[in-house]
């Protein structure tokens, strides 16, 4: 019997376990998971700073699971150590667990800025954030969010939901800039701003004070609660001390095999051709394939690298961001439409007939579409703005589920496509969360959930069914 080891037990680790399972129910799982939730979905830790979710609602899987499936779950315990010659790993408290696969999904941590007080600040990465935060929350009269990023975007966005004034500092021109032009990053501030929150870019943070930020010019934003989203950086400690090849992140291959052929690494520890993927789609196709190789499902599964799409759909803000979203006219062939009144942007670049990248903010309609031209790679029809928005100039309206071919995929995060969704409700799942149930459609990010339910309420329509 094969014994497999993984390490981390979050939005990666959990899912290769799921998979495993799902493919052989007789390899011996154990994983551990250095914090004492159980695991969780991170993207939607801004709803429960919102208010709008609870810890359990985010949780993926719990305890009857693991009894359920014979899967030896160890939360709150830290492995520290990977012994290689022995093929076993050691914990905090000296337990030795042999393996004869491991896997390493020990995610990625916050950054903490190199400035004084920064252990003042709460970082925006875990429940135990959340919750710290919510505890500070409760009593602060203004709060300082540190890092404009998507993190930092959902963490002030979040505490502006619970009504509390909120600033929003960022060292860059604009929002979001690794994902989003300059207009763009200024429509989603004004969008922010109407929502609550105050934004500022250019600003350099110099230290962090009992009483808020002093910035390079010694202004002091007021704050009783400071937050720091300033990125991540993946875990990588534990491979290094054990003579793994580490770069940025735990180095693998394309079966997702570090240097040592019975070490494999997954999710946003592992660098994969010279990347690492800060997003859950990536690490969820990552785990199937080792799911596969593991199990001997299929000894040819090949993880290929992931084109990557950035959904934000914190309440009231919707976005959307692929590929090369920078390129100007001077590179590319770019259609955009911008309404900053409505505090929607839209941009499409295309290189040789080919979507290359995009950028939909606010009303989000055109995304199916879009996200499945930028997939496939296909040429586009000659209506550019047929593609900005579907079903007004007779352009491309796959949103429609009339018009949505069965292999359009759905929810990215879980390869769902349309096709599956119909089998699903013609095995008799009637309701989203039956759809979920089954094919774990809106789970990840949660951006597709409008979209199932178009195509399920449509399913319903056409048969005279209640949804």
């Amino acid at each position: 019997m094969t014994r497999l080891v993984v390490v981390g037990n979050g939005m990666a680790g959990a899912r290769l376990v799921s998979e495993v399972r799902a493919r052989d129910r007789h390899v011996k799982v154990t994983v551990f998971g250095a914090e004492t939730w159980q695991p969780y979905n991170r993207v939607l830790l801004s709803n429960v700073v919102a208010g709008t979710m609870t810890p359990e609602q985010v949780r993926l899987l719990d305890p009857a699971w693991y009894a359920d499936h014979s899967v030896t779950a160890l939360p709150g315990v830290e492995v520290v150590a990977v012994d290689r010659e022995t093929q076993a790993v050691i914990t905090a408290g000296g337990r030795r667990e042999p393996y004869d696969v491991l896997v390493l999904a020990t995610g990625s941590r916050a950054v903490v800025p190199p400035v004084p007080g920064a252990a003042r600040a709460v970082t925006f990465r875990t429940l135990d954030d959340c919750r710290t935060t919510l505890e500070a929350a409760a009593t602060a009269r203004r709060a300082v969010v540190v890092g404009g990023g998507l993190l930092g975007v959902e963490a002030a966005r979040g505490l502006a939901g619970r009504g509390l004034p909120v600033t929003l500092l960022h060292l860059a021109g604009h929002l979001m800039d690794r994902q989003l032009d300059a207009e763009a990053g200024l429509v989603l501030g004004e969008t922010l701003a109407g929502l609550g929150v105050e934004i500022r870019t250019g600003v350099v943070v110099e230290e962090i004070l009992d009483e808020g930020v002093r910035l390079e010019g010694d202004e002091t934003v007021e704050a009783d609660l400071v937050v720091l989203a300033c990125g991540v950086r993946p875990v990588t400690g534990l491979a290094g001390d054990a003579g793994l090849d580490v770069a940025r992140g735990v180095v693998v291959d394309d079966e997702m095999r570090t240097d040592d052929p019975s070490i494999f690494a997954i999710g946003e520890c592992a660098e994969h051709r010279g990347t690492v993927y800060g997003l859950v789609a990536p690490a969820w196709e990552q785990a199937a394939v080792v799911a596969d190789i593991v199990t001997g499902t299929d000894k040819t599964s090949r993880y290929r690298g992931s084109r990557l799409v950035t959904r934000l759909k914190a309440r009231s803000v919707e976005l959307a961001a692929m590929g090369e979203t920078h390129l100007t006219e001077d590179d590319a062939e770019v259609v955009r439409f911008s309404h900053r009144a409505a505090g929607t942007y839209r941009k499409l670049v295309i290189r040789d007939d080919r979507l290359v990248g995009a950028i939909l903010l606010g009303a989000t309609d055109a995304v199916g579409n879009l996200t499945q031209l930028f997939d496939r790679g296909g040429p586009l029809p000659g209506d550019r703005a047929g593609l900005l928005f579907p079903g007004v100039s007779g352009g491309a309206v796959a949103e429609s589920p009339v018009r949505m071919p069965d292999a359009a995929k759905v929810c990215q995060c879980n390869n769902v496509t349309k096709g599956q969704i119909r089998a699903c409700w013609e095995s008799g799942a009637r309701d989203v969360d039956a759809v979920a149930a089954a094919t774990r459609a809106t789970t990840g990010c949660g951006g597709c959930r409008d979209a199932v339910e178009g195509i399920v309420g449509w399913l319903c329509e056409q048969e005279g069914v209640s949804a």
